[in-house]
């Protein structure tokens, strides 16, 4: 009995012992998070606006049928290059070559017409210098050889004109090019003013796209921007604003812009989609923190920092940003360590264990 009185009092303090233990890991894990961290440094802000559109040759050209007629013969197909001057389509029309016939003729006779007048006058003149006739008479001569010749010269260029017009039943390339539209064969009757090809520059394009009418005010030619293909995701190429169209479309809100790649892109083609970050300002040296940071209360800009391995709300002051980051004006200096992604669990004086990708940090 003395034995078990004597042993009670120290089962009694382990026990406790064990007991102040347990709470203490208890409340030691409840109040430790694990946090994914960075540190706050002074970088550059590259302030950009984002756009989307499409590819277009720079140098594009449709043409259209000038007269109605049938399809005689195709000189290049859909995807084929073209020379400048080479014919892609040869039109058949009775119209513009009984015209050129009928120009031919009146020019023969017209020609007839001035060589006689241009004869008489000849001989009127030799008339009058013998006396044999009248001043009146010679003027006369004069006058219509005159007529006669300028006749001759307003035929000529009729035929001109109709040769011309003959000339328009090909359809012709108007420079070195690729076919992008062809879509008539041989026997088509096609009407006049019907769109029978397009020739686009393959070697020069532009990447088109619509810019929110909210951003327009910051826009200027010369802007540098970084272009981005669907069909290429993993690459980025460098361009320039070269156009701004002074329009805003009413239903998009929108307005037109045209940006020239630095350097030719041979895997694109018209039509292609794109994506334009254009960029209308750099800062250099500033404090920068990524927006996934920072939370909101009460109207006012919040992170978590770490102070000597513990949680502390800090307030800040932001300005610019991009899309990822955000500019700090105010609560934090370089070197300051921040959580990236702040929890509602989070509070004040909480042991923050820093991981990395789910690891913790040595």
């Amino acid at each position: 009995m003395q034995n078990l009185q004597k042993m009670l009092p120290k089962f009694s303090i382990a026990l406790a012992v064990v007991f102040a233990a347990t709470i203490g890991y208890l409340l030691t894990r409840g109040n430790t998070v694990e946090v994914e961290a960075q540190k706050i440094s002074r970088s550059e802000l590259v302030e950009a606006i984002y756009a989307t559109g499409y590819v277009e040759a720079e140098n594009i050209a449709n043409l259209s049928a000038e007269f109605s007629g049938t399809v005689r013969s195709i000189g290049a197909l859909e995807g084929q290059r073209v020379s400048k001057g080479q014919a892609i389509i040869v039109f058949d029309s009775v119209q513009p070559r009984l015209a050129v016939d009928e120009a031919r003729a009146a020019v023969a006779e017209e020609a007839a017409a001035a060589r006689d007048n241009s004869q008489r006058l000849q001989r009127n003149r030799t008339l009058l210098q013998a006396g044999a006739i009248s001043r009146q008479d010679f003027d006369s001569a004069e006058r219509n050889s005159s007529q006669s010749a300028e006749s001759l010269r307003q035929r000529q260029a009729q035929l001109k004109s109709r040769e011309d017009d003959l000339k328009k039943l090909s359809v012709v390339a108007p420079f070195d090019g690729m076919l992008t539209l062809q879509n008539v064969k041989e026997g088509d009757y096609i009407q006049s003013g019907t769109l029978v090809a397009t020739v686009a520059d393959p070697a020069r394009y532009l990447v088109v796209v619509e810019v929110d009418e909210l951003d327009v005010p910051r826009l200027r030619t010369g802007l540098k921007a970084v272009i981005a293909f669907d069909s290429m995701p993993e690459k980025r190429f460098n361009a320039s604003v070269v156009r701004i169209v002074p329009q805003t479309d009413r239903v998009t809100k929108t307005s037109r812009v045209y940006l020239r790649l630095d350097d030719p892109v041979p895997a694109i083609q018209g039509g292609m989609t794109a994506t334009a970050n254009i960029v209308y300002n750099t800062k250099r040296g500033t404090l920068l923190v990524r927006k996934s940071s920072i939370f909101e209360e009460e109207r006012r800009s919040y992170v978590w920092k770490i102070v000597k391995g513990k949680l502390k709300k800090q307030p800040i002051r932001t300005g610019d940003s991009d899309l990822v980051f955000i500019e700090v004006t105010g609560g934090l200096d370089a070197g300051d360590v921040v959580v990236s992604s702040p929890q509602e669990k989070f509070r004040d004086g909480m042991e923050a264990r820093i991981v990395k990708n789910g690891k913790k940090s040595s």
